[in-house]
């Protein structure tokens, strides 16, 4: 079983879902037009991962092969209609906004593939967490793309975050390029939203491509500084 600082680098950078297992790109394209676009999707998906992460853990030994997928499905499907049925109660209008895709948070492959791939073999508790990173992985990604789009597609960040913070988040919203900023229509159509999730995952794979050069030199160096001795004889 790995490691919580495993599931927590896993999660959150080394197999996120969104950048590396590219899981989830329907709603992360399709809604990542605003920052509070973007947050209450990623924390709706985060609490039906982890809670679903939970259920499937709880039941492992009780499922048998047989009908351990259609159970599954079940159980996620069970999570997104209480997230859907809280988002209708206590954020109306955001779930108005993001529409079918909360319902469609079922057919998220990222879900399913924690639930078959580290849920069911694994305890409740790194189960819990590895639905967590898992979900603030791609809640992480979620954000910074649609951070980008409204900066660039609407010059503003942070606007409308009332609809999930209350009527005090109405003062948050930051004019980055000022009142007169025309807007930048391509960020905020599919194509700017593919493009921002091209160059994210390009910089990912530079990153890792750094590091893994400078683990490779620094290798390299202790190789080359080592030496084999070899006594003989009796030492006084």
């Amino acid at each position: 079983m790995a490691s919580y600082r495993e599931l927590t680098i896993n999660g959150l950078w080394k197999n996120n879902p969104a950048l590396v297992q590219l899981l989830g790109l329907c709603p992360l394209l399709a809604v990542t037009g605003s920052v509070v676009n973007a947050l209450g999707l990623g924390l709706a998906t985060m609490l039906v991962l982890v809670g679903s992460n939970i259920a499937v853990s709880l039941i492992r030994n009780a499922v048998s092969d047989a009908v351990k997928l259609p159970a599954f499905v079940m159980i996620i499907a069970a999570f997104t209609t209480c997230t859907e049925l809280l988002m209708q109660a206590y954020t109306y209008e955001l779930y108005q906004i993001l529409g079918i895709f909360i319902p469609l948070i079922v057919t998220n492959c990222s879900i399913l593939g924690r639930a078959d791939a580290f849920a069911c073999k694994n305890p409740v508790l790194p189960s819990a967490v590895d639905g967590l990173m898992m979900g603030a992985g791609f809640l992480c990604v979620l954000v910074v793309i649609g951070a980008l789009r409204e900066v660039l597609g609407a010059g503003t960040l942070f606007a409308n975050m009332h609809l999930l913070f209350g009527e005090g988040a109405r003062s948050w919203t930051l004019h980055v390029f000022g009142d007169s900023y025309p807007g930048f229509l391509v960020a905020v159509l599919p194509p700017g939203a593919f493009l921002i999730a091209g160059l994210l995952i390009a910089i990912k794979n530079m990153i890792d491509s750094h590091f893994e050069k400078r683990a490779a030199a620094r290798k390299s160096v202790v190789s080359k500084g080592s030496k084999r001795v070899r006594t003989t004889g009796q030492i006084a």
